[in-house]
This record gives C-alpha cells, sequence and structure tokens, in this order.
C-alpha cells in the first residue's frame, strides 16, 4: 500500500513561490509516475503535472510555465516547485501515486491513481 504525504503548503502573497513535497513510502518509488493535483473550493479536483519514471513531465496548461515538477529517488520524494502565484492558484493540492509500473508522466491521468496523499493547502493573498 502506497502511503503519500505532502508538505510545503502555506500562504503566499500573489507573486510569490512555494515548493510542495511529497514523501512516499510502500512501494518502488523510482517506477512509478508521480503527479500533483488540486481541488480548489467548489471546483473539482484537477490535473496540474506528471513526471514518469524516466523523468518525463507532463503539464496541464493550468500552471504551464510557472511550475515544475522533479523528483528524487534516493529520497522517495516527488517535487513541485509554483512560481508568480496568484489568488486563482489557491487550493488544496494532492500529491497522487499513479498504478503502472515503468509508466510515463501521462499514465498519471490515463490510468487509475494507485493513491493519493491527504492535500496540503496553498492560498494566496491577493
Amino acid at each position: 500500500q502506497v502511503q503519500l504525504v505532502e508538505s510545503g503548503g502555506g500562504l503566499v502573497q500573489a507573486g510569490g513561490s512555494l515548493r510542495l513535497s511529497c514523501a512516499a513510502s510502500g512501494c518502488t518509488f523510482s517506477r512509478y509516475p508521480m503527479g500533483w493535483f488540486r481541488q480548489a473550493p467548489g471546483k473539482e479536483r484537477e490535473f496540474v503535472a506528471a513526471i514518469g519514471w524516466t523523468d518525463s513531465t507532463y503539464y496541464a496548461e493550468v500552471m504551464k510555465g510557472r511550475c515544475t515538477i522533479s523528483r528524487d529517488n534516493a529520497e522517495n520524494t516527488v517535487y513541485l516547485q509554483m512560481n508568480s502565484l496568484n489568488p486563482e492558484d489557491t487550493a488544496v493540492y494532492y500529491c497522487a501515486a499513479g498504478s503502472r509500473s515503468w509508466g510515463t508522466a501521462r499514465t498519471v491521468i490515463t490510468d487509475d491513481v494507485a493513491s493519493w496523499g491527504q492535500g496540503t493547502q496553498v492560498t494566496v493573498s491577493s
């Protein structure tokens, strides 16, 4: 059973940056694609970014150019660096583990998610 624990959320002013972290356990981390999603109040959860086992990446238009996903297989951790944040980025951000071994980044959204983290709140003030 894959367990994911996010951290790094918080309150930031518009134009600021945050780096989210997601620590994984219970799986051979390096084999699996990982992703970040977010859910704003009253809205559905939406995809933000994903990274495959070969470090291929895939980004949603919503934050493309303003965020970077990366992974450290030695630390079993995936990161999301977010820059130029605006109030519309306010949401709970969730880490997700893809279900396909050796999967590309896109498989995070084409296949079932194997596990979700509990989420970390990001609030951007204007």
